[in-house]
C-alpha cells in the first residue's frame, strides 16, 4: 500500500506541474491526492510496519504490536493533528489576505508610488527592488510583486522597459518573503511549526536576502537596459482620502502579529484574527457602516441585507481572497502529511543525512524549489529532521528558510512571484532564463555561501 500512496503523490504532483498544458486547476489533483493519499492509509492501516509520531517528531515504538482499534484511534488522533496544524496556517493565510484586500479596497497601495520621485531608470531599479524587498516582508511576495508591476505599468508604458524591471522584482520579492515569519508560505510554516523563531529568523537571514538581491541588482543596473531615463507620466488616478491610513494600518497590524506571538505565546492565527478585527471595524465604520454581528431584529429584507454586505469593505475583501490557492495549499500539506504520517519522509531524511552533508542537500533543495514548488519541499523537509537533534532555530531550519524562499527565482515558473509577472507582463519562459536566471543564480549562491560562513 505504501507503493500505492507514493504513486498517488507523484501523479498529483505531476498534474499540477503540468497544470497549464491539462488545462485543470492545480487545486483539483491536490486535493484529489490528498483525499487519495488518506484513503490508502486508512485501507492499508492492518499491513504497515511502521509509524511517525508528529507530537515527538520519532517514529513511533512498538507500532507493530498495536491492535486494529488502537491503530485506528491513533489514525483518528493523528489526522486531527495534522489537519489542525494545517488549518493554523490556512487561517493565518485567511486573515492576511483579507488584510491586503481591504487596503486595496481604499486604495491605499497607490501611496507607495509617492516614493518614487525620478526619471532615471537605474535610480528607479533600486528604489523599486528595495520596495519590493521590504514589502514582501510584510505582505506575501505575491502580493508585492502584483503592486509594484501595477506601479510600474504607470511609470513605464514600454512592455520592453517594464519585463527587465518585473525580472529583478520577482528576485527581490522572493528574497524578502524569505527572512520574515509573515513574508512567505513557507517561512509562515516555520514558524508557525515552531522550527523557528521570528527574531531569530529575521536575525540570520535578513543580510543572506540581502545579498541575494543586492549583488543581482548591482550586477544589473550596468547592464544597458537600466541606463538612461524615461518620461514620467502625469499623475491622473484618483485617489481614496483614507488610503494613506489603511496602508499604514494595515501594514502596522501585519507587522503586529509576531509581537502578539512574542508576546502572548498564543498561534499566530490568532494575533492575524485580532488585526482582522481591528483593520475590518475602523473600514466599516470609514465606510459609514454600522459595525452589527448579528441583527437581533430582522428589519430589513434580504435584498438590502445583500446590498449592505456588497458594499461592506470586509465582505468584499472576503469575496477576493484567493479560496483556490487555500486549498490548493490544504491538498498539497494534508498529502505530504500522510506520507509523513507512515515515516516515509523521516526515513527519507535519515538517509540523504548518511550520503550527504545537510548544507549540500539543502542548496539542493533550493535549486529543485525553482522546478517544483517549494510548500510541499518544506513541509517534507520539516518532517525529515529529528527535532532531538535539530532544535528550533538549528541553522539547518535557518537554511530551509532561505533556500525554499529565494531558490525559486532561477526559473520564471519556480515562485508564485514569477508565476504572477509572467502573467502581467507575458514575460516568456526562455526570456527569463537567458537574462534574468543567471542573476537569481549568483545571488542565490552568494547569499547561501555568506549563511554557511556565518553560521560556521
Amino acid at each position: 500500500m505504501e507503493i500505492v500512496i507514493v504513486l498517488v503523490f507523484v501523479l498529483g504532483y505531476l498534474a499540477i506541474t503540468l497544470e497549464h498544458s491539462l488545462k485543470i486547476d492545480k487545486l483539483i489533483p491536490a486535493l484529489l491526492m490528498m483525499a487519495l493519499a488518506w484513503t490508502g492509509v486508512a485501507v492499508g492501516l492492518d499491513s504497515f510496519t511502521s509509524w511517525f509520531d508528529s507530537h515527538t517528531s520519532k517514529m513511533l515504538e512498538g507500532y507493530i504490536g498495536f491492535g486494529h482499534e488502537e491503530k485506528l484511534e491513533l489514525l483518528e488522533k493523528t489526522l486531527l493533528h495534522h489537519f489542525g496544524k494545517t488549518c493554523e496556517i490556512l487561517i493565518f493565510l485567511i486573515g492576511a489576505m483579507t488584510i491586503v484586500e481591504i487596503i486595496d479596497h481604499f486604495n491605499g497601495f497607490a501611496t507607495i508610488k509617492d516614493f518614487i520621485k525620478t526619471n532615471k531608470k537605474r535610480t528607479l531599479l533600486w528604489i523599486i527592488t528595495i520596495l519590493a524587498f521590504l514589502l514582501s516582508a510584510i505582505i506575501d511576495n505575491l502580493t508585492a510583486t502584483i503592486v509594484l508591476i501595477t506601479i510600474l505599468r504607470k511609470l513605464l508604458p514600454d512592455a520592453k522597459d517594464r519585463i527587465w524591471y518585473a525580472g529583478l522584482i520577482i528576485i527581490a520579492a522572493n528574497a524578502g518573503g524569505a527572512w520574515s515569519p509573515i513574508g512567505d508560505v513557507t517561512t509562515t510554516m516555520l514558524w508557525m511549526g515552531k522550527k523557528v523563531t521570528a527574531v531569530k529568523l529575521i536575525e540570520y537571514l535578513i543580510l543572506p536576502s540581502f545579498i541575494c538581491v543586492g549583488i543581482p541588482v548591482l550586477i544589473a543596473s550596468f547592464l544597458p537596459a537600466f541606463k538612461g531615463t524615461f518620461q514620467v507620466s502625469a499623475d491622473n488616478e484618483k485617489r481614496n482620502k483614507h488610503g494613506k491610513l489603511m496602508l499604514y494600518l494595515g501594514l502596522g497590524l501585519i507587522v503586529f502579529v509576531p509581537v502578539f506571538k512574542t508576546i502572548t505565546h498564543l498561534p499566530p492565527y490568532i494575533g492575524m484574527m485580532l488585526s482582522l478585527s481591528i483593520i475590518s471595524m475602523v473600514a466599516e465604520i470609514i465606510s459609514s457602516r454600522k459595525f452589527n454581528i448579528t441583527n437581533a431584529v430582522d428589519e430589513m429584507s434580504n435584498s438590502l441585507e445583500s446590498a449592505h454586505h456588497h458594499k461592506s469593505p470586509t465582505f468584499g475583501a472576503l469575496s477576493k481572497i484567493e479560496m483556490p490557492s487555500i486549498l490548493f495549499f490544504l491538498g498539497i500539506l494534508m498529502t505530504v502529511a500522510a506520507l509523513e504520517s507512515l515515516g516515509m519522509i523521516f526515513t527519507f531524511g535519515q538517509n540523504v543525512q548518511a550520503t550527504m552533508p545537510n548544507d549540500i542537500f539543502i542548496l539542493l533543495l533550493g535549486v529543485g524549489s525553482a522546478v517544483i514548488d517549494n510548500v510541499p519541499l518544506v513541509a517534507a523537509s520539516m518532517g525529515m529532521y529529528d527535532m532531538s537533534v535539530f532544535p528550533m532555530d538549528n541553522h539547518v531550519w535557518h537554511f530551509i528558510a532561505y533556500a525554499a524562499g529565494t531558490g525559486g527565482s532561477m526559473l520564471i515558473i519556480g515562485s508564485a512571484a514569477g508565476v504572477v509577472a509572467m502573467g502581467m507582463e507575458k514575460i516568456s519562459f526562455f526570456w527569463y532564463l537567458k537574462n534574468i536566471s543567471w542573476l537569481a543564480l549568483i545571488g542565490y549562491v552568494a547569499g547561501f555561501v555568506f549563511m554557511v560562513l556565518f553560521h560556521s
